[in-house]
């Protein structure tokens, strides 16, 4: 088992571990966390326990370091940080505390293990690669929104849970990184995960070869210059578009793009097999045009070299950005062309009749749970249940009494659906937990921040009712129809007006919600 974010055991160039006055089993901090059992020290010297919120009931990790005050002050400084913001792929951090001795960082416990250790049964397949990528990418994107840096992007603090989410922990917040190093890092962390080994000497990224499990991740192969080979290189199978995105980031002569463009082209790339045909013939989008210098031989190799460019090139990008989403999604013609010298069918071509677009279950993006009347964010957690394909575990409100209103004390709840980009939807579909309760979908275009004012904004601004009542569905399943096929939308809210009863009061879970459109 290795937990988020705390790198390779301690080695002998790590701080020393106090041990006098350490923390026992079955010792309670704050008067809530409950350590249970001791993990590993981490490579910056901090011990690391799993243990219990006994007022939550829940699994935590605690992070200790010794001592406290001005020693612990980064670490407790990144904590708060990070708490503020919310995102599925972020690991959640609940609690930052000095107690002048020592201090600790409580968060999120998540069973898996770091994309390092991972990587030791050998490099993963480009697919999972790039999902991987596209995570880190989107965590980075949320981060970024809010004017922060990461600073700690590396395979030790990219973990991947038993049930398949990805996890970016462990910011830091000294002040010696910036986002282009963070969006850099994605690139380090892509050519990692295709070929095992770490690009750091070639894309510097901050401590590298030392410190918080990055020493223990072997140097990439290199050419008699040091220039790095590329991942087509170093393996067979990984393909030209991902070879030379990874290569783009990493190259420090082309500037790299935000981290919200990042994420979106990854999600691009981030196909299922079956359709990874499409990428072959249309490849990648590009940040800019050519810039019409010879590549070097180690990039030729590994498919074009394109430079990311500038911000008037960007837009150009994003224009075409959607033009590749639509062709992915379904587009009326096919986006491959059929050779003329291999006709697939004896009928005259002016006779052919491009198939219907047809409805396909789409990626959602981003998840979170609006809460815009409780100043308590407790009930905002677990919201990635809602799409990780498995009904039997799901978010659920706390449970209200007196009345299925939210017990009078809310007008609603909901859950907020990001596509990513703009799509037409075909149908809406929530399984609940229970009959009886009452809900609308709703649209927007705006994406305030994942706070109780961002949440009031979000609300106050979609009034859009879309899809066919609440009241036509069966069971727990409630499903939405009936869509404008001229209307596209990015943005959902499946918006909680009353709760079904419950065996002490009002309560409901949303185990799954799945969109189909195209």
């Amino acid at each position: 088992m290795t937990q988020v974010g705390e790198g390779q055991e301690a080695d002998e160039s790590a701080p020393p571990v106090m041990t006098f006055g350490a923390p026992t089993a079955g010792e309670v901090l704050a008067e809530r966390y409950e350590l249970v059992e001791h993990i590993n020290n981490d490579s910056a010297g901090r011990l690391v326990w799993r243990g219990v919120d006994v007022i939550l009931r829940r699994p935590v990790a605690v992070v200790l370091r010794y001592p406290g005050g001005d020693s612990a002050t980064e670490m407790l400084q990144a904590a708060v940080a990070a708490s503020r913001v919310i995102h599925p792929n972020l690991v959640g951090v609940y609690d930052a505390i000095d107690e002048a001795d020592r201090a600790y960082v409580v968060r999120e416990w998540v069973d898996g293990q770091s994309l390092r250790d991972l990587a030791t049964d050998g490099p993963l397949d480009p697919a999972r690669a790039t999902a991987i990528g596209n995570a880190v990418a989107s965590a980075l994107a949320a981060v970024h929104a809010t004017g922060m840096v990461h600073g700690n992007v590396h395979p030790g603090t990219v973990m991947i849970s038993d049930e398949g989410r990805v996890v970016l922990a462990d910011a830091r917040t000294d002040g010696a990184d910036s986002q282009e190093n963070d969006i850099r890092a994605v690139g380090g962390v892509l050519y990692f995960a295709l070929t095992g080994s770490w690009p750091h000497a070639e894309a510097p990224l901050r401590g590298a070869t030392a410190g918080h499990g990055r020493a223990a991740i072997p140097d990439a192969v290199r050419d008699a210059g040091g220039a790095i080979a590329a991942p087509r290189q170093v393996r067979a199978g990984v393909p030209a578009y991902l070879d030379d995105l990874t290569m783009d980031l990493l190259d420090a002569e082309i500037a790299p793009p935000s981290s919200d463009v990042l994420a979106a082209e990854l999600a691009r790339l981030d196909v299922p097999a079956e359709d990874e045909h499409y990428l072959d013939n249309s490849g990648p989008l590009r940040f800019a045009a050519e810039t019409g210098e010879e590549p070097s031989p180690l990039a030729a190799a590994g498919g074009r070299k394109v430079a990311f460019g500038i911000a008037s090139l960007l837009a150009v990008a994003l224009v075409g950005l959607l033009i590749g989403i639509i062709a992915l999604g379904g587009d009326d013609e096919d986006p491959q062309p059929t050779p003329a010298a291999a006709p697939t069918s004896s009928a005259p071509a002016g006779d052919a009749t491009p198939a219907a677009a047809t409805a396909r279950k789409l990626t959602v993006k981003n998840v979170r749970i609006i809460d815009p009347d409780s100043s308590n964010r407790s009930e905002v957690r677990n919201a990635e249940r809602v799409i990780d394909g498995d009904e039997d575990k799901g978010w659920e409100t706390e449970t209200y009494e007196n009345k299925p209103n939210f017990g009078n004390l809310k007008k609603g709840m909901g859950v907020w659906i990001d596509l990513g980009e703009p799509h037409t939807v075909k149908s809406v579909q929530a399984v609940l937990s229970a009959t009886g309760a009452s809900a609308q979908l709703l649209a927007g275009t705006t994406n305030p921040p994942s706070s109780t004012s961002g949440d009031k904004q979000l609300v106050a601004s979609y009034k859009t009712a879309i899809g066919q009542p609440f009241e036509d569905h069966d069971g727990t399943t409630m499903t939405f129809n009936g869509f404008d096929a001229d209307q596209k939308y990015r943005y959902l809210l499946f918006w909680i007006t009353e709760l079904p009863p419950s065996e002490n009061g009002f309560k409901l879970g949303v185990q799954e919600i799945t969109v189909q459109g195209s």
